[in-house]
């Protein structure tokens, strides 16, 4: 089956980024959320970003204005269920994905793929409430998307091989490298990536180093782009605290407990960069430790 449009369900940081490399790549996209707000921010974005690409040389003027004239947007999951693929890329909890492929069930045509940008929620259990659990699948990109190369694509114990294909060519036609996991708690990118921001959390909880030891110490003598707190301020620390939590719960394994530390940041609503505050403090002009 030839996917030529796609549905993304989310028009959040993930969201904007997957309908931005789609449309790219010449798919038609329908990029859907609940607030008009997100809708209008994701597309202001999407054509901040696609100019930029386009003043680097990397796209010409022409391809970034026909990328864009490819999304529409939608507040109408009837207008997602007209599509050959839909990637969803709600908040990462359990029960608004599942209420978002609940209601989009009855608007789906016969032949369409469903899978979730999830980063370690259950594809086996996501499927298992829909209708078509063999062509459900996850598909799980990095953050920015239109920067990062991998795709992680998850099979639930239905996933049949013309699903997986035709999501391996998706990915293809991006441009970018797909990694196939098995649908165990958080896959392989987070399985290992958040236990280390973990750890970096409870040596900052420990006294053993504070944020900017922390960070220079990684990114100086481990060679890393960015340290393990500022990446986590990056990615979201209420997204690293949900992964933590399904990685403790999914394999109840001790090594996996979420640093107190964590839990106390996201209970203060200072999730990163998202918020102006995490380990961070970005309202002034250079980010400063807060601790």
């Amino acid at each position: 089956m030839e996917i030529q449009k796609v549905g993304v369900i989310g028009a959040g940081q993930m969201g904007n980024g997957i309908a931005h490399v789609l449309a790219l790549a010449g798919y038609e996209v329908v990029l859907n959320d609940v607030s008009q707000q997100a809708l209008d921010g994701a597309q202001s974005l999407i054509h901040k970003n696609l100019a930029r690409q386009a003043s680097k040389g990397k796209i010409s003027e022409a391809e970034a204005e026909a990328a864009l004239a490819r999304i529409t947007l939608s507040m109408k999951l009837a207008d997602v269920g007209a599509t050959d693929l839909v990637i969803e890329a709600a908040t990462e909890r359990e029960t608004v994905k599942q209420a978002i492929f609940e209601d989009l069930l009855p608007h789906l045509r016969p032949h369409t793929i469903l899978t979730s940008n999830t980063s370690s929620i259950s594809i086996t259990r996501l499927a298992s409430r829909t209708d078509r659990p063999e062509r459900f699948m996850g598909f799980h990109f990095m953050n920015p998307v239109p920067v990062m190369q991998l795709v992680e694509l998850i099979r639930g114990i239905a996933t049949d091989e013309p699903t997986f294909s035709a999501c391996q060519e998706v990915v293809a036609r991006l441009g970018k490298t797909s990694a196939s996991a098995e649908d165990f708690p958080a896959f392989i990118v987070n399985r290992i990536l958040m236990p280390m921001i973990n750890e970096a959390v409870y040596t900052l909880y420990e006294g053993v180093g504070s944020v900017k030891s922390i960070d220079e110490s990684m990114k100086l003598g481990a060679n890393h782009p960015m340290g393990p707190l500022e990446l986590a301020d990056f990615i979201g620390l209420d997204t690293c605290l949900a992964i933590m939590n399904v990685l403790h719960d999914g394999l109840a394994d001790t090594k996996y407990r979420p640093c107190p530390l964590l839990t106390k940041y996201v209970e203060a609503g200072w999730l990163g960069r998202k918020t102006e505050r995490g380990f961070y403090d970005y309202r002034g002009e250079t980010p400063v430790p807060t601790r």
